[in-house]
């Protein structure tokens, strides 16, 4: 039996982004033991990745506490399991200084990345160059290819726990919301101010649907409560603080997800909902939702997304609403 590792320690977003390679990981070996190495913040995540067998978890609070023996212990313990997973073939899709050092401690025969240095190539059996403008999700398949793997239907589809769509289902009766009722999720924050549409601006949105009697959710992580204050203000109902696969349930549970550049709206695209995302940038290589660039409103001019008008966020949202195709559920 082959043992596959595959690498994505960091975040978000760029782990939901490694599924169409995982997807075609399984396919080209239906029954090797796949395992997936990444931040324990992360680890959740992979819940969802049915085609995982088994993860391994970096614990940064430990290797960074300062204790010389905490962290100790805790590279001794990755080592051991990178060590003895005896693996055949390590995909790492970071291609980072850290990575590189820890695909090569593994000991597999096979291990493939693609490099953002070529000073990092001593660590890789199996190398693609980084310089090309690919969507994430495509440059990790094109280093499947790299690597000899064929590339059959590419597929994007997270699986979301059962319980996970209950504990969101529970939020929403507990917020007098109707799953059945057309409903807005807006995930107004992101990793970077630079990336962020004005708050104000979400707010109208947000109140301009209301009007309409459609159900609003402001959504985050429990770091962004405060910043969630003016949507909570205004009685819009903000799920910040609920466990990610909930958010995941939440998201599930709405019509149309509207964001910036940011994992939550990744995650929606697994889970084949319809989203519009937010971009200072949608040239070639930038994070748009995998597939579907249609699905992306750019700032009209190079790191200037406030300058992306209300009535044209309005629009697209009546446009996804009052569209023929069936894309959207809620």
């Amino acid at each position: 039996m082959e043992n596959i590792l595959l690498i994505r320690l960091k975040s978000i977003g760029d782990v939901v982004l490694t599924l169409p390679a995982v997807h075609a990981v399984r396919e080209n070996f239906p029954s090797a033991k796949i395992t997936y190495f990444t931040s324990r913040e992360n680890l959740v995540l992979l819940s969802g990745f049915r085609e995982v067998n088994e993860t391994i978890a970096l614990d940064r609070q430990a290797m960074r506490s300062g204790n010389p023996l905490k962290a100790a212990w805790e590279f001794s313990r990755l080592l051991y399991q990178l060590r003895s997973g005896q693996f055949s073939l390590v995909l790492d899709f970071q291609g980072y200084g850290e990575t590189a050092w820890l695909a090569r401690l593994t000991g597999a025969a096979k291990r493939g990345s693609s490099f953002y240095h070529p000073r990092r190539q001593w660590a890789y059996t199996i190398t693609r160059a980084a310089n090309d403008p690919l969507h994430a999700a495509d440059a990790h398949l094109a280093l499947l290819r790299r690597a000899g793997l064929r590339s059959g239907k590419i597929r994007n589809e997270f699986h979301l726990p059962a319980a996970a769509l209950a504990d969101a289902a529970a939020f929403f009766a507990g917020n007098g919301l109707d799953p059945a009722k057309p409903t807005l999720f807006i995930q107004a924050l992101t990793s970077g101010a630079h990336k962020n549409w004005p708050m104000e601006y979400y707010l109208a949105v947000a109140r301009h649907w209301r009007q309409r009697g459609m159900q609003i959710l402001f959504g985050g992580g429990p770091a962004d409560q405060e910043a969630l204050q003016p949507a909570k203000a205004d009685g819009f109902c903000v799920t910040a603080g609920v466990p990610l696969l909930v958010t995941g349930g939440l998201v599930q549970l709405s019509t149309l997800v509207l964001g910036g550049d940011t994992g939550v709206l990744h995650l929606a695209v697994a889970l084949g909902k319809r989203v519009i995302m937010l971009m200072h940038d949608d040239s070639p290589g930038s994070p748009i939702p995998f597939q579907h660039p249609e699905w992306v409103i750019a700032a009209p001019e190079p790191e200037a997304i406030a300058k992306i008008p209300i009535d044209q966020v309005n629009e697209a949202v009546a446009s996804v609403l009052n569209s023929p195709t069936g894309n959207v559920s809620g």
